[in-house]
């Protein structure tokens, strides 16, 4: 939470550095960024009183008749943008939402993880997540053609993204945004950003930067950034893993178990935790891949999660259990393969952590482990062993997610009814729109 002490360090950062125009940021419920700025001198009024704006001209915000919000900027989360001139600067600060009573905003993405934090945090538990997310350049913003020929970690005069990797991890780490690493990832023009660890709502608040960052330097250098799962149909889709524990309040990784007690260093608390991820994983599956195009990325390459299965060495298995380094407790942690980088990072962290601590609350079984060969078993096969298949396209992860009591809970009433009703609305125009495929195999007719 801000403090008087975050405050007066922000006002006196905006003095001395001669800020002009401060960028008050937040998301709508899909997750767009928006924003609106304000002058230094209403800065001070903005954090006791908040900024008042029109609620009715964001999507899933609020109706005209109900439109009035307040932006509460939050201190911690001020930056300078590099980009932008050093005289007369910007900056910028992510904001918690409320109605004119004050009251947290129910449509707020960023109120929903704070949320679900705050449960976490009673209970003894800190979520701490690191992202790494996968995108593609290209050289215009209509047709995905590929800038090289690179693949997985390549380092040729074939990757024209050396430099500009470059200049985005400089920039972020500007904004006080540590990467841990930049690479070309398996397809061409495909390209990856690992950040470093924090807690959940400081990830998503990042998440939110670099896909920001990553698409303004690559309009710097008259290149296009797409997030869009899967642009090109014989190239590898674009993830964004979700790597996941829970500290307490000392900073212990309570997901770290001796050997003897499970084979791949997994405590009770971080048994149960999987096996809630899961459980719920086809319910929050709508969440953390939202799109049409998002399931195109879902093929079995033996890359990309179809089932909700755990496993260690599997990178098909839903969930993958990283090979820390020995005695570096610290490390143990899940990565959460199925998300993509359109999903509203708060929303996404929200009903991903929650199903997570619910599997803690029901204390559930973790699962037998999945290996390469769990795959060549058949569905009837799979399904005896209570393997669960993840949704395969929009409208079967719409049902999942409309039937499910966890997602309404989590998300609340506002937002998962606006998110039912947009995700239904998009899915039926995609149903009954004529596609380039459908034109080549049946034009002709018979």
């Amino acid at each position: 939470m801000s403090t008087e002490k975050d405050i007066d360090f922000v006002l006196r950062t905006v003095e001395k550095r001669d800020i002009r125009f401060v960028q008050l940021w937040f998301t709508d419920v899909l997750g767009n960024l928006k924003c609106f700025a304000i002058s230094p001198e209403e800065l001070e009024e903005a954090f006791e009183e908040g900024i008042g704006f029109d609620g009715s001209a964001v999507d899933g915000f609020a109706s005209l008749e109900e439109s009035d919000m307040l932006a509460f900027p939050d201190p911690a989360t001020f930056a300078l943008l590099p980009w932008r001139p050093k005289e007369s600067g910007v900056a910028r600060v992510f904001c918690d939402v409320s109605t004119p009573s004050r009251e947290p905003f129910d449509g707020d993405p960023r109120r929903c993880l704070r949320k679900v934090f705050e449960k976490a945090d009673e209970q003894g538990f800190v979520p701490n997540v690191g992202p790494k997310i996968e995108y593609f350049y290209f050289d215009n913003d209509l047709d995905p053609v590929p800038l090289d020929t690179a693949g997985y970690f390549d380092l040729t005069p074939m990757d024209r993204a050396n430099d500009l990797r470059r200049q985005t991890t400089l920039t972020l780490e500007k904004m006080s945004i540590p990467v841990q690493y930049s690479y070309h990832a398996a397809g061409p023009s495909q390209n990856g950003v690992e950040l470093r660890f924090t807690e959940a709502v400081s990830c998503a608040d990042n998440i939110m930067t670099a896909r920001l960052v990553i698409k303004q330097e690559a309009a710097g250098q008259g290149m296009f950034a797409s997030f869009m799962p899967k642009p090109i149909a014989s190239a590898p889709g674009s993830a964004m893993y979700l790597y996941q524990s829970l500290l307490d309040h000392e900073g212990e990784n309570l997901f770290w178990g001796p050997k003897e007690h499970h084979p791949a260093h997994l405590s009770d608390i971080g048994q149960h935790y999987i096996a809630g991820i899961l459980k719920y994983a086809p319910e929050f599956t709508l969440v953390t891949n939202p799109t049409v195009n998002s399931y195109k990325r879902f093929v079995s390459t033996g890359e990309v999660p179809t089932y909700a299965t755990w496993g260690r060495r599997n990178r098909s298995a839903l969930v993958r259990i990283p090979t820390h380094k020995p005695g570096k407790h610290i490390a143990t942690r899940i990565e959460l393969r199925s998300p993509d980088p359109t999903a509203n990072p708060y929303l996404a962290l929200a009903v991903t952590i929650a199903a997570g601590l619910k599997g803690i609350e029901e204390r559930l079984p973790l699962p037998e482990e999945s290996t390469c060969d769990t795959f060549n078993l058949s569905e009837a096969e799979l399904a005896a062993k209570g393997i669960c298949r993840l949704p395969r396209t929009l409208g079967e992860a719409i049902d999942r997610f409309e039937s499910s009591e966890l997602m309404r809970e989590v998300l609340g009433d506002h937002i998962f009814t606006y998110f039912v009703r947009e995700k239904r609305r998009e899915w039926e125009e995609f149903c009954t729109a004529v596609t380039d495929w459908e034109r080549e195999h049946y034009y002709g007719g018979v």
